[in-house]
């Protein structure tokens, strides 16, 4: 029997033990309205919302949700959404709320964006939209520091 045995070293503040895609969900009711979003697609924008659950041994998990929708009022809608779920051990030394929080909204977040982002727009092109890409690079320092201003 293998055993690996993983430590984090005193400069890590977190240490990621698993990632998943905990709920995925493409919805086109009919082809009109797949025309119609195929048509009309650049007006739909993405949104991000991260929470956290503690679990315990300084266990947390995080889910980060994207979705991708269109903001107006109108009958034909497609709808997209990924909930990534990520659970991070957070190092003994780090006690401060506002690390912790920190840690949550903006050091995993780089880490595991990439990742989401990839299976987010799998989804999109999948789904009959392979023109979409996400040409801004979400800042989470820059949303972190924002949040507290």
């Amino acid at each position: 029997m293998n055993l690996k045995i993983s430590m984090m070293t005193k400069t890590e503040k977190y240490k990621i033990l698993t990632k998943y895609i905990k709920d995925m969900s493409s919805e086109t009711p009919d082809i009109e309205t797949f025309l119609f979003v195929k048509k009309n697609i650049a007006k739909y924008q993405l949104n991000i919302d991260i929470n956290s659950q503690p679990l315990k041994n300084k266990l947390v998990e995080i889910n980060t949700t994207l979705k991708y929708e269109d903001k107006e009022q109108t009958n034909k809608k497609s709808y997209f959404e990924i909930v990534f779920s990520t659970v991070i051990k957070v190092n003994e030394d780090v006690k401060e709320k506002k690390e912790i929080e920190k840690i949550i909204l903006c050091d995993v977040q780089k880490e595991i964006y990439p990742n989401i982002e990839t299976s987010f727009l799998n989804l999109l092109h999948n789904s009959g939209f392979p023109e979409v890409k996400f040409e801004k690079k979400i800042d989470f320092e820059k949303l972190y520091s924002q949040r507290f201003n």
